[in-house]
């Protein structure tokens, strides 16, 4: 397990991580969420031993990476948003040059450039110089960096930042594959979407400050976010009398509605959702289909976050 205790890093005035805490193990996919200047980078910094924190510790299976740097460097690796290239040198020579530097000898360092190479798709322009690269293949270069001495954990900095479409589908399935070998990894981003797939835990960072850490379910049910009904009709349906009836019920709140569909957010239990419903068919309201919408990462966020309460979030949720 990668935990981070009460850490701090601060820049004169500036508390740029202000008393972080938590954790991930082997397996898991932590999605590290904030906006930018919420201070990932530089969390992610010191937990990579890249500077030093003000106070707090950073443990890898227990050990202290201020203590035990070399178990640090053997067992996690970091990926920072940039990746720095050498002019001159082509995508095998780059590999092979970071598996030397790890110490790796002879045929097993031939047998890991190549697996690595294969693994990340690099194998079929191996010959190209780097420098020459799309911004997709050198975030898959830098992967490929990241995997040459094998670390049990990853520390991924905007790994899918500037990327097309294509390329961050790319290396989100990269993703979910290490994850799939039992590495544990930390993967910022402030572009929900690209985390949403692929992450079974969160940790919501803004300002310096966890508000909240947990399984993506967990933080659900602690929300206890209300339900999003969306309605479509066989035909039409006459959509003043439909606005006026969601309109005197107590459960219903924010409803659209148009001649072909409805949504609305209902405010009572879940529970009882089907006897609305079955209340609204017996109206006369002509359903043919019902979807509940479910809670996003965006939404997660935008209520972790939410300033209402005097900028400091979701009480209960920042108290997991």
């Amino acid at each position: 397990m990668f935990e981070v205790c009460s850490l701090k890093k601060h820049f004169k005035k500036v508390k740029a991580v202000d008393d972080i805490s938590f954790s991930f193990q082997k397996g898991d996919v932590m999605g590290f969420i904030g906006p930018n200047g919420a201070g990932k980078t530089t969390a992610m910094r010191v937990m990579s031993s890249l500077d030093p924190p003000t106070s707090g510790e950073c443990t890898v299976d227990g050990k202290s990476i201020f203590e035990y740097p070399e178990y640090l460097y053997r067992t996690v690796g970091f990926m920072p948003d940039f990746t720095g290239t050498y002019p001159n040198m082509d995508v095998h020579e780059y590999i092979d040059f970071f598996a030397r530097a790890a110490g790796l000898r002879g045929k097993e360092r031939d047998r890991r450039v190549d697996r690595i190479e294969e693994f990340t798709g690099l194998n079929d322009i191996r010959d190209k110089q780097v420098e020459d690269l799309s911004k997709g293949m050198k975030q898959r270069l830098g992967l490929g960096r990241l995997l040459v001495h094998d670390p049990d954990y990853l520390i991924l900095d905007e790994p899918a930042a500037g990327l097309d479409p294509r390329a961050r589908i790319e290396v989100r399935e990269l993703l979910r594959l290490l994850a799939q070998t039992s590495k544990g990894i930390l993967v910022s981003s402030h572009i929900l979407t690209e985390l949403a797939e692929i992450c079974n835990t969160v940790a919501i960072i803004d300002h310096g400050k966890i508000l909240s850490t947990g399984s993506v379910e967990d933080i659900k049910r602690m929300l206890k976010s209300d339900v999003e009904i969306e309605i479509s009709f066989l035909g039409s349906c006459d959509s003043e009398r439909l606005e006026k009836f969601l309109l005197t019920r107590p459960e219903s709140e924010n409803s659209k509605v148009t001649a072909r569909s409805a949504s609305f957010i209902f405010t009572g239990k879940e529970e009882d959702v089907p006897a609305f419903l079955k209340l609204m068919f017996d109206t006369g309201f002509p359903i043919v289909e019902v979807k509940k919408r479910e809670m996003s990462m965006e939404d997660i966020f935008m209520k972790v976050t939410d300033t209402d309460n005097g900028g400091e979030g979701d009480e209960e949720v920042r108290s997991k």
